[in-house]
């Protein structure tokens, strides 16, 4: 009955982990899931008061247009200025999203033709795999390796492929390697797309959750980087709006033209009232997002430190919500994650789920309350207590 092009999305290991949690919270198992990637914290009052009077608006209800309104624009670009000085035109270089994953997977539709070549990390978040798949792209995986920093060692890409590559897809702060790019890296990037023609998309979704002081780059920040790419940010991750789906994409404008080409005969804007609330969250005080970083950084630092007190040693990330572990076990990734859940009750992700060059990890969400990842890593600490550990 499906369209053959389902069975290539690869969500066995997402899919099973889902059977796992229903058959284990069946049979009355008490879970810690650690395996999502959406914000558990609310967003401030008065983001949410802006939203409950603009849904109480009965004027609001109508359809807004693909390219939203003139106000969240403009803040999206003033909001760019302030964070990394990098200068938009609110009507040509920025474009709302129904929330960032919604241009992710649709630029592929925007920008590739059956056959194209699409760079893409491994490990790395699946909506980049399926976009690729949909739009009958080509993917070359560029490994993210621990020796690199997980970052994709541009040289290695073989140069008929470079000719060939369509797009690039990269992601800093990474999901799921929690790893962080130096602006370096981006200069690098900027000088590889320039001389093979490839439209490089960042992810930097998670480019205001980072640590210790850490400030990530963005890419737009290279000289030239608008001439070869866009970035997509995720305002649902950044203000605790998951459920809410708002994001935008900034950069290259014939790019952006594009995927708004694209996004008009599929669908219309975001709903007035979420763009209202997400014009004010970027243009108010900050205070919100600074405690969500001191939040996930206090989250990180229980499970890291007491992992390490069983012996599971792993990174402790800059940024993102995310940790990336070795598997502690002679085990491969999902053999290790089934077992904890089944054993233990905390789920998460096995690296694998996230490509090839995963095995060997496994992903934790930091999507829980400190109380109870101190619980979650008390169970750790007592399945790791058992023979199979290395």
């Amino acid at each position: 009955m499906k369209a053959r092009r389902l069975s290539s999305l690869g969500a066995s290991v997402f899919s099973e982990l889902d059977d796992l949690k229903k058959e284990l919270e069946k049979d009355g198992k008490q879970l810690i899931n650690l395996s999502i990637g959406s914000p558990d914290r609310a967003p401030s009052a008065d983001i949410q008061k802006i939203l409950a009077e603009g849904v109480l608006d009965g004027s609001n209800y109508g359809y807004t247009l693909t390219r939203g309104t003139a106000s969240f624009r403009a803040e999206c670009a003033h909001w760019y200025k302030k964070r990394f000085d990098v200068d938009l035109d609110p009507q040509k270089e920025v474009l709302p999203l129904m929330g960032s994953q919604d241009g992710l997977a649709h630029i592929f539709l925007a920008l590739c033709d059956p056959g194209d070549i699409a760079l893409i990390p491994d490990p790395g978040y699946p909506i980049y795999t399926a976009g690729c798949i949909l739009a009958g792209g080509e993917k070359i995986a560029l490994p993210l390796r621990e020796e690199n920093g997980f970052l994709p060692d541009l040289s290695a890409i073989a140069p008929e492929v470079a000719r060939k590559a369509k797009i690039m897809f990269l992601n800093y702060p990474n999901n799921p390697t929690a790893a962080v790019a130096p602006l370096s890296f981006f200069e690098e990037v900027v000088d590889f797309a320039k001389k093979h023609d490839i439209v490089v998309c960042h992810d930097a979704a998670y480019s205001e959750l980072a640590f210790d002081g850490y400030r990530p780059a963005s890419f737009l920040q290279v000289a030239g980087a608008k001439e070869v790419g866009i970035e997509f940010h995720s305002v649902s991750k950044t203000y605790n709006l998951a459920g809410v789906r708002l994001g935008f994409v900034v950069g290259n404008a014939p790019v952006i033209d594009a995927l708004a080409e694209l996004k008009s005969n599929i669908d219309y804007g975001v709903f007035e009232p979420v763009l209202k609330a997400g014009a004010y969250a970027l243009s108010a005080s900050q205070d919100n997002v600074i405690n969500n970083r001191q939040a996930y950084q206090e989250r990180r630092d229980i499970w890291v430190e007491g992992c390490a007190q069983a012996g599971w040693f792993m990174p402790s990330p800059q940024g993102s919500m995310f940790i990336w572990a070795p598997v502690p076990t002679d085990q491969d990734s999902r053999s290790f994650a089934f077992d904890l859940a089944r054993k233990a009750g905390v789920i998460v992700v096995p690296g694998v789920a996230f490509g090839e060059y995963g095995e060997g990890y496994v992903r934790i969400g930091l999507v829980q309350e400190p109380e109870v990842l101190r619980e979650a890593v008390q169970r750790v600490q007592e399945f790791l207590s058992h023979p199979r550990k290395k």
